[in-house]
């Protein structure tokens, strides 16, 4: 397993906003060797930066192999942006008309399975494929789905978290309690945080809307925040970042880009390598035949430490003195 430390001295209030596009072209015959060109579709469950990070790394992955969008490559790209209803119609706009379409966030992958038995689905960002519906199981698929699970190492995180916070009596968790895979992490990271001997107190929220008043109350009751791979909070992450620091709080995410959006440090996974690491999946469908039945869920190949230096400053904290414990 692959191991990085980066440092991120990014503003905090710096909001980390993709641009939705909608792919567009035909297939042509390929410049670069390929017999001809290929479909793929993209349905992102909603906008903030690990998700995005995915897909580009998705489609990097196919412009090194010579797949170039307009040329050889027509990518149909959807955003969801966290509605239901939308879901379930780009679902249907994408289905059968692709080579490989690619899931962004289980609540994607779901809407895709459920309106197509026969296109090859790759996913990704999903913690739990298999309490998801997804696959019968990690080594055997046995669907039409296969792809890359964005679990997290959180008893290395907490571990993270404590070594930080040594004088910590209780550590928040917040996450949105509609999330299914936020609720799995979110009892895995209580667990671990009991193990340790520190008391838990949790508080969740349902909406963006939520977050800034039920961050602000947690923070006035616990010594450190945990806080998962939550999309709803990863898209709120400096509103979390600004009353962090004015709680002197350390927060430790599942994501490096929580960390960057706002947070102090983790240890996790990389999303444009995740999103690279499918792309390959995909490649193998697409080149060589293979079958996502029989292709294995796989996890990261990539995990980093990730320090956010300007509020770790912030909070007094040493930036070197963060690191991996052993």
């Amino acid at each position: 397993m692959k191991k990085n430390k980066r440092l991120w001295k990014t503003g905090l209030g710096l909001m980390m906003a993709g641009i939705v596009l909608v792919g567009c072209g035909t297939s042509n015959e390929a410049d670069s060797g390929k017999d001809e060109g290929i479909n793929v579709g993209v349905l992102q469950y909603m906008e903030h930066e690990s998700l995005s990070l995915a897909r580009q790394g998705f489609l990097s992955e196919f412009e090194e192999a010579g797949y170039i969008e307009g040329e050889n490559l027509t990518v149909d790209y959807q955003n969801a942006q966290g509605d239901q209803a939308n879901l379930q119609s780009m679902s249907e706009r994408l289905a059968g008309k692709n080579d490989v379409v690619l899931a962004i966030a289980t609540p994607a992958a779901q809407s895709l399975a459920n309106v197509t038995e026969e296109d090859p689905i790759l996913f990704t960002a999903v913690t739990d494929p298999v309490d998801a519906g997804l696959v019968e199981s990690m080594e055997k698929p046995n669907k039409n789905l296969t792809g890359t699970s964005d679990i997290v190492p959180i008893e290395e995180q907490i571990a993270l978290l404590l070594s930080i916070a040594s004088e910590a009596k209780t550590v928040g968790i917040i996450y949105n309690s509609s999330e299914p895979n936020s609720k799995i992490q979110a009892d895995m990271a209580e667990k671990a945080i009991k193990d340790k001997g520190v008391a838990v107190k949790i508080l969740t929220v349902t909406s963006t809307n939520d977050v800034q008043q039920v961050m602000t109350t947690l923070a006035q009751e616990v010594d450190a925040v945990y806080i998962p791979t939550d999309n709803t909070l990863a898209s709120t992450m400096p509103t979390v970042g600004e009353i962090a620091m004015e709680y002197k709080l350390p927060v430790i995410p599942g994501s490096a880009e929580m960390v960057q959006a706002g947070a102090l440090a983790t240890y996790g996974i990389n999303y444009s390598d995740l999103g690279r690491q499918t792309a390959k999946m995909a490649l193998e469908i697409i080149k060589d035949g293979k079958k996502t039945s029989n292709m294995k869920v796989e996890t990261s190949n990539n995990l980093e430490l990730v320090i956010n230096e300007e509020m770790a400053k912030a909070l007094g904290i040493d930036p070197a003195s963060i690191v991996i414990p052993e």
